[in-house]
């Protein structure tokens, strides 16, 4: 049985958003639920040597999380993260409590990725260098990788169709 869905992808991609979509299908469901961005959960400066994205940091809120929202009743999980090595797949299991994890990886065409990193990181040119190399780079790590159950096109879709096709997915 999952309870749990991982939207994996690069920057850009639209997890966060299909994150929050997915959040209203499981309410329109009455299922008990929780979003973790996990961007916000490891935002932290410095990043520790050896350690430049603070996974570490990551994966501890992400257990301490988990255990205050299973006591809260929470019995699905929607993560928006990164998945690159199949190594972590397991440790992902273990922080959530999971009985079954569904990773779903989402892609965009390199013309949509583009246009929403400058539409994000505009006013900021060396961020937004950074985020589009990033892009490229984390979208080959990801297909390398091959963790994913279900790889979705999120190019022009909307955020509830892919949301949609995720939950059909997960059995939700």
């Amino acid at each position: 049985m999952i309870d749990s869905v991982f939207l994996n992808g690069t920057v850009g991609v639209g997890k966060s958003s299909v994150a929050e979509a997915l959040s209203v299908l499981e309410a329109k469901s009455e299922h008990c639920h929780a979003v973790i961005d996990l961007d916000h959960i490891r935002r932290a400066w410095p990043a520790p040597d050896g350690d430049r994205f603070n996974h570490e940091l990551e994966m501890e809120n992400l257990r301490d999380l988990v255990v205050n929202y299973r006591r809260a009743g929470v019995e699905h999980f929607i993560l928006a993260g990164v998945v690159e090595e199949a190594g972590e797949v397991p440790r992902y299991e273990a922080a959530l409590q999971s009985r079954g994890l569904l990773i779903c990886r989402l892609e965009a065409d390199p013309a949509t990725l583009t246009r929403r990193l400058r539409l994000r990181h505009g006013s900021n040119p060396a961020e937004l260098d950074w985020h589009l190399g990033r892009a490229g780079e984390l979208a080959a790590i990801l297909r390398a990788a091959s963790v994913d159950h279900l790889i979705v096109d999120n190019s022009t879709g909307s955020p509830m169709a892919t949301a949609t096709i995720v939950q059909e997915k997960a059995g939700w």
